[in-house]
């Protein structure tokens, strides 16, 4: 099955583009928007991001699509589906993900994207699960995971983290089956 582009109700979730590289590695160089991660990201790592998730679109047909505002056109990031890395609960199995520009937070972008992106991957891929990690220090993203229906798993320490640092411990969710409605506005 071949996902090249999903739309919501404001957002379209596609295959990257060369004008994506620009801003991606703005958002990526960005210490506020990588607060949760070990480090930001030189304009060539992003780059090279870029190339691997286009190989896994073509390898699997879907993967991490670039977002838009559907209004507007304007890149804001990534939702979508990855492989969870080896050594963490769920390896090998698909986890739903997000990163967005700053500017584009606290406007339900991400929990609309990723809803989109876990409704592809336990309803039309048909997986049997969808897991989401983060740093425990990310309540951000695990407020969005709970909006998304999903429960929490449990607690580890990711083990590309070195020992002793602050975002060494993660907390994993999981998803099995349908995600819940969408509330009523």
């Amino acid at each position: 099955m071949r996902l090249s582009e999903i739309r919501t109700e404001r957002l379209l979730l596609r295959r990257w583009r060369d004008s994506d590289r620009v801003p991606f590695a703005a958002m990526n160089a960005d210490p506020e928007v990588m607060r949760y991660f070990p480090a930001t990201l030189s304009r060539a790592e992003s780059d090279q991001l870029i190339d691997r998730i286009e190989e896994r679109f073509d390898q699997q047909g879907f993967g991490l699509w670039a977002l838009e505002l559907l209004e507007s056109g304007q890149f804001i990031g990534f939702t979508g589906l990855n492989p969870m890395p080896d050594g963490v609960p769920g390896s090998g199995d698909q986890e739903v993900g997000w990163r967005l520009d700053r500017g584009a937070w606290h406007r339900g972008y991400a929990t609309e994207a990723a809803r989109a992106a876990l409704d592809v991957g336990l309803t039309r891929l048909g997986l049997p699960v969808v897991w989401s990690m983060t740093a425990v220090l990310n309540l951000p993203s695990q407020a969005v995971m709970q909006r998304l229906g999903m429960t929490l798993h449990r607690y580890f320490d990711h083990p590309r983290i070195g020992v002793g640092h602050p975002l060494r411990p993660h907390v994993v969710y999981r998803s099995a089956g349908l995600t819940p409605p969408r509330p009523a506005r």
